[in-house]
Formats: structure tokens, C-alpha cells, sequence
């Protein structure tokens, strides 16, 4: 795998309380890979994924993103990743742009910049005739798509999709 793993993760356990959710888990994903991780429920799919979005601290084992150790760095590897949870978390009184504006300000985007970047990504997710749409009067592929574009505002290097086709 030439450069660094966008994630690398070795030995990493977590348990709520007693239980173990996760145990030992080890694997790598290089930059530009596309990877799905598939399992029964209660399998820790959702442990990781919290874990890796900066959610839940590493308790046993290394993580890390793009060579920075999230239990050490959690606000730069916040920067560097984008998230898109399974569960909606759109304000659905406001509009497309309104929830993509307030996204951005978030990760510090302002101005022309911001205003460019939801240009971009609404024609990328074919949000474009949307943007003035309230979220409560889209469907559930269409606002998907909206929690996409959320994830990618701010243009992260690592993209976690929890449940990408939901909607």
C-alpha cells in the first residue's frame, strides 16, 4: 500500500461495562480505498464506527487517521474525516442550504467560499433545484443525499458512511 493507511487500526477493544463489543480488531485502509464493513447485529459495526468518528474513546488498541492517533488528536482527526451517521440529523425546518450553511460554519467556512462548496456538492448530488427545499418536504433519498453532502462540506480526506443507502 503505497503512502500512508487513510485508517490503520490495531488491537482495538472496547466494552461497555463487562460486555465486550469489540476484541482485537486489526485491519487497514489505504488512501482512495473503498471499504465496507459488513456483520450480524450487535456485531460492533456501530462501536467502531463511533469510535472512528471520535464518538467513543479508544480504550485498548491503536487508531489512527491518516498517521494522527485519534485517542491523542481527536479535534484534528475530527478535521480531517467526514461523517454521515444512520440516523438523520438534519434540522428538518430548515432549508438544504440552510442546513449545509450551518454545517459549514461549523468546520469554519464563511463567505464565498462556503457559498461555492454547496454550489459544488449540490450539483455533484443532484441537490441543485433543493437548495430552497425544506427538509421536511424531501424524500428519504434526497435527504440522504443532503447528509452526504453535509459530510463532505468541508472537504474531509477520510469518509465514514454509516448505512450510506438508508433513504
Amino acid at each position: 500500500m503505497p503512502g500512508p493507511a487513510a485508517i490503520a487500526i490495531e488491537g482495538l477493544s472496547h466494552s461497555y461495562g463487562t460486555v465486550p463489543a469489540l476484541q482485537q480488531v486489526s485491519l487497514q485502509v489505504g488512501a482512495g480505498e473503498i471499504f465496507g464493513l459488513l456483520g450480524p447485529n450487535g456485531g460492533g459495526k456501530s462501536t467502531l464506527f463511533r469510535i472512528l468518528a471520535t464518538l467513543l474513546p479508544v480504550q485498548t488498541g491503536q487508531l489512527r487517521v491518516l498517521e494522527l492517533d485519534v485517542a491523542r488528536n481527536p479535534a484534528q482527526v475530527r478535521h480531517l474525516i467526514g461523517v454521515t451517521f444512520q440516523s438523520p440529523s438534519l434540522d428538518r425546518k430548515l432549508t438544504v442550504a440552510e442546513n449545509l450553511s450551518t454545517q459549514g460554519m461549523l468546520y469554519g467556512l464563511s463567505g464565498a467560499v462556503l457559498a461555492q462548496r454547496i454550489r459544488d456538492l449540490a450539483v455533484r448530488l443532484g441537490l441543485s433545484d433543493r437548495l430552497r427545499d425544506r427538509v421536511e418536504s424531501l424524500s428519504g433519498g434526497l435527504a440522504r443525499r443532503t447528509e452526504i453532502a453535509k459530510g463532505l462540506l468541508h472537504n474531509p480526506r477520510v469518509l465514514l458512511l454509516d448505512e450510506p443507502s438508508t433513504g
